[in-house]
């Protein structure tokens, strides 16, 4: 008789997981995926309201949950989060501020590098160390972008903010990997979440997203959660330091 593989699980029941920028959009999407996959979810994200909006629909829908306020470029606030490792940790916060890039001032640079790249920097530190404390496993995972891999116009510092990740998240999963942690970044195209609205309601920048993507549609926060799950179980056991491209086609040329 054949032996068959067995397929890894999907299934989180039991695990501990940080989901940050949880209070809209792609983190939402996350923090619902992983709590539908068994995972006890702690949802963080800088506005209060929304913040816990978000996570009484999430109870509501007989998922767990709890609300963590959080202004993750506070770093003493941020290491404070990790007082006891999460099992998985999404970081999905993020900021765009776009313009040409002779246009950039110094304080649009810094605010964007402070939350896209400073505090996912020390966010995966600390959840690192807690878990290297413990002696324990885990997922690692940031929403990264499709332009961490391509360049656009009017986004020179949004770019540089998601290709230095990419490269930080190659290098900690080299560091990282005896320890039996993961790192691993998911790169959508434009998704349609309340930031993006505005992007959308412009025809002129909605046809340049339609002629780049290579599917018929633009993506929808449905489409990362998949991902999510994936990434943060043990059927991506062997994947870290890598990139989970969702861009209907945009990168392949």
């Amino acid at each position: 008789m054949t032996k068959l593989p067995t397929t890894p699980a999907f299934d989180l029941a039991g695990k501990r997981a940080l989901v940050t920028g949880a209070s809209s959009g792609i983190g939402l999407g996350c923090a619902v995926a992983l709590a539908e996959a068994g995972a006890h979810v702690v949802c963080a994200a800088r506005r209060v309201e929304p913040l816990q909006n978000a996570v009484t629909a999430i109870k509501a829908a007989g998922l767990s949950a709890q609300a963590s306020p959080l202004d993750q470029t506070d770093l003493e606030a941020l290491a404070g989060v990790f007082s006891d490792p999460f099992d998985v940790v999404i970081n999905s916060a993020g900021l765009a501020r776009h313009a040409p890039a002779v246009e950039t001032t110094p304080e649009d640079y810094d605010a964007v590098m402070n939350i896209n790249l400073r505090s996912a920097y020390f966010l995966s530190a600390y959840a690192a160390r807690a878990l290297q404390d413990a002696g324990r496993a885990g997922s690692i995972i940031h929403i990264s972008s499709q332009m961490g891999h391509v360049g656009g116009i009017e986004r020179a510092v949004y770019c540089a903010s998601k290709h230095a990740l990419e490269g930080m998240v190659k290098s900690m999963a080299i560091e990282w990997g005896k320890s039996d942690i993961r790192i691993n970044t998911i790169c959508p195209t434009f998704i349609r979440t309340p930031l993006t609205k505005v992007t959308f309601d412009d025809p002129k920048r909605l046809a340049w997203i339609m002629d780049k993507i290579k599917l018929p549609r633009v993506g929808e926060v449905e489409d990362i959660m998949g991902a999510a799950v994936f990434l943060a179980s043990d059927a991506s056991a062997m994947v870290t330091g890598t990139s989970m491209l969702i861009d209907g086609g945009w990168t392949a040329g």
